[in-house]
C-alpha cells in the first residue's frame, strides 16, 4: 500500500472543517441526537401515511419478541388468513413454536451432515468456514417454510404455544451451535479416519437424540394431535376433534404452499432475469425440496404482488430493513432521511452494487397487505410486522415506494398472479455459492 495519511493533509482537513458551518452545526446536532433523528425529514414523511387503494383485511399482528423467527410469524400470517377466510374466523394465530422447534431440530441435521459431506476438506477451507460460522440460527425462507410444513405440518397457538425461550432465543442458539461445533469435530474425525458410514451416522443419530431432548426442555414437545377449536364471525363454537398436524395442514393450505413461488430481484449481472436459481447447502430438512428462486425484474414483481393484494390476499416478502427506518412511526423510506446533507458524505449506490459489496441484502420478512395506486402504479406499501402492536398504526408499518425498489429482495406469490411467467418457476436452478447474497435468511 503507497497511500500514506501524512501530517500536512491532516492539517488541512482540519482547516477545512473549521470553516465549513455546515459541519460545524452538524457537530452541535449530532453531540446529542442519533445520525437517523437528525436527518428526518417530517416534510417528506407525511407523504406515507397510512391510506391504501388497495387493502387486505387482515388479523392482528402477531409479536415475535426477542427472537429472530420473523419468516416464520410472516409465513403463518399467510396461512392464518387463508385459513380464517375458509373458516370465517376474526382472529387466531397458528403455531411459530411448533414450526421453529422442528426447524432447528431439522437444522441441526442438516449441519451434521454438510460437516460429513465436507469431511474432506480443511477447516479454513471457504465452504466449511461458511457453513461452520452461520451455525443453526433462527433465520429462514419461505420454501424452508414449506419444506417444515410438508414433513411436519401445522397447529393452532393454543396447540403449542410459546415458551420462555421461544421468545428469548439467543441462549438456546448459543447452546446448539456449541454441541454442534463439539459433534462436528467428532463426525469430521471419524470421517477422516475411514469409519464405515453407518458407525458415522450412528453417532449423528445419538447427538440429534441428545438435541432433540434439549428442544423439547425449551419448547415442549410438540403435539402428535390435537383439538381445532374455534370461533366464527358469528360467535358460534366449532371444534374437529384428533387432527395431526400433518392432516390439518393437508385439508387447510397444501394447495397454497403447493401453488407458491419464491420470486427475487438481483439486479446482478451472474442473475439473468427469467431463470431459476437455487444456492448450494442452503436448505433445513435433508431430502426436502432444494429453496429455489425465480428472478424477475421489479415492474413483473410488483405486478404480481398488486395482482395478489388486489384479489384480497396478503404477501410474503423479504427485505433489508436496516435502510432509512424510523421504528416509532413505522416507516421505511428513503425520501425520508437526508443522510448526504447532514453526514457531507456521497450516499449514492445501485441496488446491484448495494448486493455485490455486501452492503444490503435480506434480513427480516413481513407481509405486504396493501398498496396505494396512482395512476396504476405504487407510491407506498402497507406492511404487517411482526414486531407487536406498539408502532406504526397498532403494528402495521409503510414503505415507501422508491424504499420497496432499493431493499425489497424477495416475495412468496401463488402461480396463478405471475401470468405467463409461472412457467418459468419450472426450469433446473442454476447453483449458487452458499455465500451468494439470495441465500441470506431473513
Amino acid at each position: 500500500m503507497t497511500g500514506k495519511v501524512t501530517n500536512q493533509m491532516i492539517q488541512a482537513w482540519n482547516g477545512e472543517y473549521e470553516a465549513n458551518r455546515e459541519r460545524k452545526l452538524a457537530s452541535l446536532a449530532l453531540s446529542k441526537s442519533s445520525l437517523n433523528a437528525v436527518a428526518f425529514s417530517q416534510e417528506k414523511a407525511n407523504a406515507m401515511h397510512q391510506k391504501f387503494s388497495v387493502e387486505v383485511k387482515t388479523m392482528e399482528v402477531a409479536d415475535q419478541k426477542h427472537s429472530g423467527r420473523c419468516w416464520l410469524f410472516a409465513a403463518t400470517n399467510v396461512l392464518r388468513e387463508h385459513i380464517g377466510k375458509k373458516l370465517g374466523i376474526e382472529n387466531f394465530e397458528l403455531s411459530q413454536s411448533y414450526l421453529a422447534f422442528w426447524d432447528k431440530f431439522e437444522r441441526c441435521n442438516y449441519f451434521l451432515e454438510a460437516m460429513i459431506d465436507l469431511a474432506d476438506l480443511p477447516e479454513n477451507d471457504r465452504t466449511v468456514s461458511f457453513v461452520l460460522q452461520t451455525g443453526v440460527h433462527d433465520g429462514g425462507q419461505w420454501d424452508m417454510f414449506a419444506n417444515i410444513v410438508a414433513r411436519y405440518g401445522i397447529v393452532p397457538k393454543d396447540a403449542f404455544d410459546e415458551t420462555w425461550q421461544s421468545c428469548n432465543t439467543r441462549e438456546m442458539n448459543y447452546a446448539l451451535n456449541r454441541a454442534l461445533k463439539a459433534e462436528a469435530v467428532c463426525l469430521r474425525r471419524m470421517a477422516r479416519e475411514g469409519k464405515p458410514a453407518e458407525e458415522i451416522q450412528a453417532e449423528k443419530n445419538r447427538a440429534l437424540g441428545r438435541i432433540y431432548a434439549f428442544l423439547c426442555s425449551c419448547y415442549g414437545r410438540p403435539p402428535e394431535s390435537f383439538d381445532f377449536e374455534y370461533y366464527d364471525q358469528d360467535k358460534v363454537y366449532h371444534a374437529e376433534r384428533g387432527l395431526t398436524p400433518t392432516a390439518f395442514a393437508e385439508k387447510y393450505v397444501a394447495d397454497l404452499l403447493a401453488e407458491t413461488v419464491s420470486c427475487i430481484h438481483a439486479p446482478t449481472k451472474d442473475k439473468p432475469w427469467h431463470r431459476t436459481y437455487t444456492i448450494r447447502l442452503l436448505g433445513n430438512v435433508v431430502g426436502g425440496k432444494p429453496v429455489k428462486h425465480l428472478n424477475l425484474p421489479m415492474e413483473e414483481l410488483k405486478a404480481a404482488i398488486i395482482a395478489q393484494l388486489k384479489d384480497g390476499k396478503v404477501v410474503w416478502f423479504g427485505s433489508d430493513v436496516g435502510h432509512y427506518g424510523e421504528r416509532e412511526l413505522g416507516l421505511w423510506d428513503d425520501q425520508s432521511f437526508n443522510l448526504e446533507l447532514l453526514t457531507g458524505l456521497p450516499m449514492e449506490i445501485s441496488k446491484e452494487d448495494a448486493l455485490d459489496y455486501g452492503f444490503a441484502a435480506m434480513n427480516h420478512a413481513m407481509c405486504l397487505t396493501g398498496v396505494n395506486l396512482v395512476d396504476g402504479k405504487p407510491t407506498r406499501w402497507k406492511i404487517e410486522n411482526s414486531w407487536g402492536d406498539k408502532n406504526g398504526e397498532k403494528g402495521y408499518y409503510v414503505c415507501s415506494d422508491t424504499w420497496f425498489d432499493a431493499y425489497v429482495f424477495q416475495a412468496a406469490i401463488e402461480r396463478k398472479y405471475l401470468g405467463n411467467l409461472a412457467g418459468l418457476a419450472d426450469q433446473e436452478p442454476v447453483e449458487l455459492d452458499p455465500w451468494d447474497p439470495m441465500g441470506t435468511l431473513a
